[in-house]
């Protein structure tokens, strides 16, 4: 009997310390699961257009840049992110006054990026507040600058400097930022379009349209001008033209009179008499018609020719 419960004795250690080995496997296992899960919910991934920021206890211990995988510090540690992109910032539409008193509304728009991540979260603490800064200086600035035109050089093509003042808005901004430390820059700013509140745009319009009416009545004039003057200028030619054709006639024709009266001479000293005859019938042609009555002399040339009684 004894022996038998020595048995069963030796039989129950045995199935505890298979139980024991189960049970420390078993811890194990649940170990490295916990261990696993913590060491994946610890980890993360730097993008190429982001910044990591690294928080302990709420203060910024340390800003990754670097693409790739890291881990932090379970429990104590917390991770946010920072964009490193370019990212446009619409600047709410707003009216302003010119150089000469008039009233504008104008719409801009801001491309802008952080450069300094440590900067940023010093200063303006949050990307909300660095983009507030920035909204608000380039307001500022372009109201100034603006604030210095006449309102024909912002809406007039031909004049507008808006080019320039971009460029310039630009530079003054990040000055600003850069003066503050707020740790971003602005790429660039830029105006999308001027508009007129409504209370004076039929005025200005109507002032445009005047305007428009002038400058062209002004070019129809310049045209009529410049037409006259080379009205006149061909007028004149032609007539220098007329004039000298004239005159090259004229010595053309007498120089033909001349080469004719010397035909005609070396003709009628041939034959004087058939030369008196000639002329004495052309003359017939001018003075005599069906009316004419002719009262003559008996021994006159005409009567002695009509009588046939020539010399």
């Amino acid at each position: 009997m004894a022996n038998d419960n020595i048995v069963n004795m030796n039989e129950q250690r045995r199935d505890f310390s298979g139980y024991r080995k189960y049970f420390r496997a078993g811890i194990w296992i649940v170990l490295t699961l916990v261990l696993a899960i913590l060491l994946f919910a610890n980890l993360f991934v730097v993008k190429e257009n982001e910044y990591k920021v690294i928080r302990q206890f709420g203060e910024v211990v340390k800003i990754i840049e670097k693409p790739g995988l890291h881990v932090k510090v379970p429990f104590v540690q917390s991770v946010s992110s920072i964009p490193k992109y370019q990212m446009t910032y619409d600047v709410e539409e707003a009216e302003i006054n010119t150089k000469d008193k008039k009233r504008i509304l104008i719409d801009n728009y801001a491309v802008w990026k952080v450069d300094d991540p440590k900067k940023l979260i010093a200063n303006a603490r949050t990307l909300v507040n660095a983009e507030t800064k920035m909204a608000e200086f380039t307001f500022s600035t372009v109201r100034s600058e603006l604030g210095q035109l006449n309102y024909d050089e912002i809406i007039n093509d031909e004049k507008s400097s808006r080019g320039s003042i971009n460029d310039k808005v630009t530079d003054i901004v990040n000055s600003l930022l850069e003066k503050d430390g707020y740790g971003i820059s602005v790429t660039d700013v830029r105006i999308k379009r001027t508009d007129l509140p409504a209370d004076n745009e039929e005025s200005v319009y109507t002032r445009m349209i005047s305007e428009r009416q002038s400058t062209a009545q002004e070019y129809l004039s310049m045209g009529d001008a410049k037409k006259n003057t080379i009205i006149a200028e061909t007028d004149r030619t032609v007539k220098e033209m007329l004039a000298k054709a004239a005159a090259e006639a004229d010595v053309i024709r007498s120089q033909g009179e001349q080469e004719a009266a010397k035909v005609y001479n070396g003709s009628y000293s041939k034959d004087p008499g058939f030369y008196e005859l000639y002329r004495t019938l052309e003359s017939y042609k001018k003075t005599i018609n069906d009316e004419t009555v002719i009262i003559m002399p008996f021994d006159s040339p005409y009567a002695k020719t009509l009588m046939g009684e020539m010399e």
